[in-house]
């Protein structure tokens, strides 16, 4: 998909960890960008690909209105979401901005014309799945916490929108999305895997689930390149694709990161990794659009250089 010369993409949640390497790949194909997000602009930051940041929370219908009726808008890369651990916290929050302010968006793309509307869900859709249990698109969706729920609404909302109106709605399913600069606080080890890997001290990185447990990750840089592949595909034949992801055994993790810096010790915990699947086919994403993902250990190694 080819946005016209006065258009612009819109992605919410553009200042979150895969917002801000969606609209840095957005940038190098010169795209214009509107990049919406509740956060404002750090200093120095400067304009994002020939476009515009605009702090804005996407539960502002009214203020959401005034941006689709400002500027000419060719597609939508929706990233903005409260994540699990919040969701289930706040459950209330999670519902006005997963659900009811992801609704308006699709109304508004409706309404206003957009041709392409990319909406990040998530593996959580298919909710716990046995160990051995591989998942494909077919596979029954079967969520169980209110991220998952709501991400799985959105999906059904948006392929209703797709057969009744003509938006062309796609969905990626997205795995444990590592790298660095994710600046969590529930999950840090997402990105300490990477950042710290040259550290010349001793210091620990704690993952909290047991070394049999089976991780589906994917570098954020994969997550943003099988995106804006929704994005710009002259097609895309199904409403639903499981992202590129990697299962990893949390001990292989562990001694792969050890192994890169002796100085790094990481320290494994007790926990399951429930409310996802361990096992994802994605070779429909694969298949369609012809995209390879390098290894995560591949990844660690040239960080760890």
């Amino acid at each position: 998909m080819d946005a016209g010369k006065n258009s612009s993409i819109l992605v919410t949640g553009a200042r979150g960890f895969i917002g801000r390497a969606v609209r840095k790949l957005l940038q190098r194909k010169d795209y214009s960008v509107l990049a919406l997000d509740q956060a404002a602009m750090e200093p120095g930051a400067g304009s994002v690909g020939g476009g515009r940041e605009i702090v804005l929370d996407i539960t502002d219908a009214a203020q959401l209105r005034r941006i689709f009726e400002s500027r000419e808008i060719a597609g939508v890369i929706h990233l903005a979401a409260i994540l699990p651990t919040v969701a289930q916290r706040e459950p209330l929050r999670a519902t006005q901005v997963n659900v009811i302010a992801s609704a308006n968006l699709l109304e508004m793309a409706r309404e206003f014309g957009v041709r392409r509307f990319v909406f990040a869900s998530s593996l959580s859709a298919y909710g716990t799945c046995p160990a051995d249990q591989m998942v494909s698109e077919e596979s029954g969706a079967a969520p169980v916490d209110v991220y998952g729920a709501s991400k799985l609404y959105i999906e059904q909302l948006g392929t209703a929108y797709r057969e009744r109106f003509g938006l062309e709605f796609v969905s990626s399913r997205i795995g444990r999305v590592v790298g660095p600069g994710a600046r969590s606080t529930t999950s840090a080890w997402r990105s300490q895997i990477f950042e710290l890997l040259c550290t010349k001290e001793s210091i620990e990185i704690s993952i909290p689930y047991v070394d049999s447990e089976r991780l589906l990750l994917v570098h954020v840089e994969d997550v943003a390149r099988a995106l804006v592949t929704l994005l710009r595909a002259d097609r895309v034949r199904h409403s639903v694709y499981n992202a590129p992801c990697e299962s990893v055994a949390v001990a292989d993790l562990k001694r792969e990161v050890e192994r890169l810096n002796s100085r790094v010790n990481v320290r494994v915990g007790d926990a399951c990794a429930t409310c996802n699947p361990r096992l994802v086919d994605w070779s429909r994403f694969r298949e369609e659009f012809g995209i390879e993902v390098m290894p995560i250990f591949e990844r660690l190694a040239r960080a760890a250089d």
